[in-house]
């Protein structure tokens, strides 16, 4: 059997399991399985021989996920995810949007846009999107309801802050990326900061431009606070400026590097969770618990991604992929083009983790032999999964506020909302591809 045909066999079926709700993990082993197996099965040119392979298929299956999981930058995927679930349950989150609450009560729209600093400020100590949405969830939208503020923009504002923590550093989907396409992790999060704070920005512009046009979406607060309320709400704040300082400022003085300033911020963050107050015996066991069931979510995807990675390059399917770009003789902006669509397709039925587990092994080398920077088109990536989590009809984030807040709002009122947001980016998107700088400065400049 053709081994390119082979592999786009195999891709169909990847797709079509997923359509069909079957776990990623499970759809991409199986389908790599059966592809490794066929490959040595049925050489092209050659007879259907199953015996011969069972040898390299059981081989295959007993050394790729351990040889995968038997690395060292992985060990940073459960200690910035158990940094995010200790931070979350000590109430860190909460510190900050009470914090800017506060600061902002003559702005149109504050309690949103208090909410978008405060999933910016969950981004910064942890790496995951659908854990920063069900927070701010909690913390955020019942608060803004109880204000009179319209369903839509109260669960929008959360849903598209939540998609910062895929952008803002340490993310969890920077880190994978580094490891499949063997990127320095530091400067990938290091090249998220700059985007990130243009993305709160945009967010900031959409949230005061909506409760300028629509007043009544977004009731003007009454309340006043005194100096001193000011001050304290301020001071309440080191302990989350804390970890950002230690996670990314050890990471862009080169003091730590991304598995070291997970580890650090980790047990700080458990630290300072003990000394406080904020967090119990019982509160500690249940984060540890969290912890050990997204990462196993986590690891059994990136496996079965690997183990098609290694099906992908044992056909030569890159090489084909390429060779192909050029009889098609795109422009590289052109190819740069149907990726990003590629990507926006994908985003609207899959999830962050999936995509960038299957089509980034495919599209990166492309880019790479373009002349592109595989940092900046990393950032490219994970603006375009950002975008993924909040578009329907599979947007994560916004069924993970649905199930949060049960019948107090519609679906279709949340996605409303959203469509305000993703116009903003957009905007931000097409400045990080017309402008690599935005991107690229603090990474190089470590």
């Amino acid at each position: 059997m053709n081994p390119i045909l082979l592999v786009e066999c195999i891709l169909v079926l990847v797709l079509i399991l997923l359509f069909l709700r079957v776990p990623i993990g499970f759809a991409l082993g199986v389908c790599a399985t059966l592809g490794i197996f066929l490959f040595f099965a049925w050489p092209e040119g050659g007879d259907f021989n199953p015996a011969f392979a069972w040898p390299p298929t059981l081989n295959f299956l007993s050394h790729e996920p351990y040889g995968f999981l038997h690395s060292y930058p992985l060990t940073m995927v459960p200690l910035f995810i158990g940094l995010g679930h200790v931070a979350n349950r000590c109430g860190f989150t909460g510190d900050l949007f009470g914090a800017i609450r506060v600061w902002l009560t003559r702005l149109p729209g504050n309690l949103a846009i208090a909410s978008i600093f405060g999933c910016a400020g969950f981004s910064a100590i942890t790496g995951s999107s659908v854990a920063c949405a069900s927070a701010m969830s909690r913390i955020a939208v019942p608060e803004m309801l109880r204000n009179g503020y319209r369903p839509s923009l109260a669960t929008a504002s959360v849903a598209a802050g939540g998609t910062l923590g895929s952008l803002i550093p340490p993310s969890l989907l920077f880190a994978l990326y580094g490891i499949f396409t063997e990127q320095s992790i530091g400067k990938l999060f290091i090249a998220g900061i700059v985007p990130g704070l243009i993305s709160v920005a945009g967010f900031v512009v959409v949230i005061v431009i909506w409760a300028t046009l629509k007043p009544e979406a977004a009731p003007r607060t009454t309340q006043t606070f005194t100096r001193e309320q000011k001050m304290k709400s301020l001071a309440a704040l080191w302990p989350i400026t804390l970890l950002f300082v230690v996670a990314v400022g050890g990471l862009y003085s080169g003091i730590f590097t991304p598995t070291e300033a997970a580890a650090i911020s980790f047990v700080t963050a458990i630290g300072l969770g003990l000394v406080l107050r904020r967090i119990d015996l019982k509160g500690l066991l249940g984060a540890f618990r969290e912890t050990a069931l997204q990462t196993a979510m986590v690891f059994v995807i990136a496996i079965g991604a690997k183990m098609l990675v290694s099906l992908i390059a044992l056909t030569g399917f890159t090489p084909y992929l390429l060779n192909l770009t050029e009889q098609a003789d795109l422009s590289d902006v052109g190819i740069i083009l149907s990726i990003v669509v590629l990507f926006l397709f994908l985003g609207m039925f899959l999830d962050s983790i999936g995509i960038i587990l299957i089509a980034v092994p495919i599209t990166a080398p492309l880019v790479e032999t373009l002349g592109f920077d595989l940092i900046w088109f990393g950032v490219i990536v994970i603006k375009l999964l950002e975008i993924g989590l909040v578009t329907p009809p599979v947007g994560m984030n916004v069924f993970v506020i649905k199930g949060m807040m049960k019948n107090e709002v519609e679906l279709s009122a949340i996605f409303k909302g959203v469509t305000w947001f993703l116009l903003s980016e957009f905007v931000v998107l097409t400045l990080l591809l017309l402008f690599p700088i935005l991107s690229l400065w603090l990474p190089n400049s470590m």
